[in-house]
């Protein structure tokens, strides 16, 4: 029952070449970063990613884009990521972009065991009608568009198929944890990581706290540790290592 791994190094050695991962975080907050570099230390790639978007300035997923170690990402948001724009754009990556509600249910699903699902969102777009550009040729045109998805009416409304998602591995970070992998996530942290850790068949939990069994209140526990398979704790520096993405000031 004791999920503690000793570093982060440890926690991800392995993962292998060409691994599917469900990264938790949404720009700066509750971003895994200190498993990520883990993962960039070790030098694998090929790397297919599911995250709402791809790293922000020089951090997260940023760091592994930057080192060319990503083939594919599905995801939300590539605003403010010009890397990330140049590799698409170039063909250098695929890019699957969906929808943000759907991304979320789409990893909750995984995780809950539900293989697909319908949704309104994207009816009557691209998103179900299919042609939207997953890979450029580098050279302007499409090489790899999204295929049509099957579109069902019920009640007089139209709702597209959707499938959930899992992967090899899930990389999220915690305010809280305990040995058996419960998870508490602090304000807007919690955002996409209990999803992300669902959908993953082996979840890797950094902890900005490790407190023993018992020391969380179950009605307090935002994730189960049933989906949580690894648990790191951080060290108080990476813990207190927390940068502002757009710092803004008023008067």
């Amino acid at each position: 029952m004791d999920k503690v791994v000793a570093t982060a190094g440890e926690a991800v050695a392995d993962v292998p070449e060409g691994a599917s991962l469900a990264v938790g975080g949404f720009g700066l907050s509750g971003v895994p970063s200190v498993l990520i570099e883990a993962l960039h230390e070790r030098g694998v790639g090929g790397l297919s990613v599911v995250s709402n978007n791809c790293g922000a300035m020089d951090t997260g997923l940023a760091v592994l884009l930057t080192a060319g170690r990503i083939s594919r990402v599905t995801g939300s948001y590539i605003g403010g990521n010009k890397e990330f724009a140049r590799q698409y754009l170039a063909g250098e990556l695929e890019l699957e972009l969906i929808p943000q509600g759907t991304l979320a249910e789409r990893l909750r699903a995984g995780g809950a065991g539900i293989p697909a699902f319908y949704t309104p969102a994207g009816v009557g777009t691209q998103v179900a009608d299919g042609g939207l550009p997953w890979r450029y040729d580098g050279a302007g045109g499409v090489s790899v568009a999204s295929p049509p998805k099957e579109v069902r009416e019920f009640d007089g409304t139209e709702y597209v198929l959707e499938r959930g998602i899992r992967t090899d591995f899930a990389l999220v970070r915690a305010a809280r944890g305990d040995r058996h992998g419960n998870l508490v996530f602090n304000k807007s942290t919690r955002n996409f990581n209990p999803l992300a850790a669902m959908a993953g068949r082996i979840a890797i939990a950094e902890v900005e706290e490790l407190v023993e069994p018992g020391a969380i209140d179950p009605d307090a526990v935002h994730l189960p540790g049933i989906f949580v398979q690894r648990v790191v704790a951080l060290t108080a520096e990476q813990a207190g290592d927390k940068r502002i993405e757009q710092r803004t000031v008023s008067s």
